[in-house]
């Protein structure tokens, strides 16, 4: 159904409220939550400590000895009213190459026999979309990727992998995305980036951020070493 008319609020523990501005990853929804993360930002309401954006929703963390929720919650409908006025910044397109197969996507088979295709289609499907970033969580800078195609959606593992390369670049159900650190994780691995993602002594520390896309293009090992070295 896409964006709601009006947003539905819960309240979440005793120190959360939750937003929810659609019932599907969309586009639009998307926009609408990172518009108000960074109206939350700029204008603030009082004892609200952290915004969580996600896919659809805000989840707003506040301090219950400075406010209550329906404070809370009367604060952040005051601040709809200036929505007109808020420009969310445009979005970039990020380039990240990618070594598919082998050692690198030690899944990428699974994924082709799964569909009935070649390695070769997976990674030319893989790679034809240009992938919005909708929502940065689980670990810094994991971008969750919409726009996968369906021909690629592929299940998660059974039983997750106690070590995931950093780098790694993965499927899972109808999602795809990367893994900026080494860390657990149950995705399909398809492939790997030889470029470092997080890098936490820059003043930005990732390459991209929640609304930006990604276009991802295949390279060779040869490259992806050429590439690596450059990243020391």
């Amino acid at each position: 159904m896409g964006l709601y008319r009006e947003p539905l609020v819960r309240i979440v523990g005793d120190r959360g409220v939750l937003v929810e501005y659609g019932d599907s990853i969309h586009p639009e929804v998307n926009l609408k939550v990172r518009a108000m993360a960074g109206l939350l930002e700029t204008r603030g309401v009082e004892g609200l400590q952290e915004v969580v954006p996600t896919y659809r929703s805000l989840l707003l963390i506040y301090d219950p000895m400075a406010t209550q929720p329906q404070t809370l919650i009367r604060g952040l409908r005051s601040l709809e009213k200036g929505m007109s006025e808020i420009q969310v910044p445009p979005p970039r397109e990020v380039e990240i190459p990618v070594c598919y197969g082998g050692e690198f996507g030690p899944d990428i088979e699974f994924v082709a026999n799964y569909h009935g295709l070649t390695v070769e289609d997976v990674i030319r499907i893989h790679s034809s979309p240009r992938y919005q970033i909708y929502m940065m969580g689980f670990t810094p800078g994991f971008p969750f990727l919409g726009g996968l195609p369906e021909l690629l959606a592929t299940p998660r593992l059974e039983t997750p992998r106690l070590s995931v390369p950093a780098g790694s670049v993965a499927i899972a159900a109808n999602q795809t995305g990367i893994y900026p650190i080494t860390s657990p994780g149950g995705w399909r691995l398809i492939g790997r980036t030889p470029l470092r993602l997080f890098r936490p002594e820059r003043e930005q520390p990732f390459l991209y951020k929640a609304g930006d896309f990604i276009r991802f293009r295949p390279i060779d090992r040869e490259s992806y070493y050429a590439l690596a070295q450059k990243q020391d």
